[in-house]
C-alpha cells in the first residue's frame, strides 16, 4: 500500500471520527466544546497540508506529507481523548 493511500484511509477514518464527535461535542460540556476547537483547527491545517501534497510533485512532497502524517496522529489521538470523556 502507497503512502497516499495509507494518508487516504487515516484521513477518511479521521472523517467519521469527527463526525460522531461533532455531534456529541454540541451535546457536550464548555471543555470539550473548546478542546473540539482546537482540534478544528488542527484540521484545517491537515487539509491544508494534504492540499499542499496535491499540488506538489512528487519529490516535493515527503516534507509536506511527514508533517502531514504527525498533525492526523495528534488530531486522532485528540479524537480519542474526548471520545473517551464523551
Amino acid at each position: 500500500m502507497s503512502i497516499g493511500d495509507r494518508m487516504k484511509r487515516e484521513v477518511e477514518h479521521l472523517k467519521q471520527v469527527r463526525d460522531e464527535l461533532r455531534v456529541q461535542a454540541n451535546l457536550g460540556k464548555a471543555e470539550l466544546r473548546d478542546r473540539w476547537e482546537g482540534l478544528e483547527k488542527r484540521w484545517s491545517e491537515l487539509e491544508g497540508k494534504l492540499s499542499l501534497m496535491g499540488d506538489q510533485a512528487r519529490d516535493d512532497a515527503g516534507d509536506v506529507r511527514k508533517a502531514a502524517d504527525l498533525l492526523a496522529k495528534e488530531i486522532r489521538e485528540g479524537y480519542e481523548n474526548l471520545k473517551s470523556r464523551l
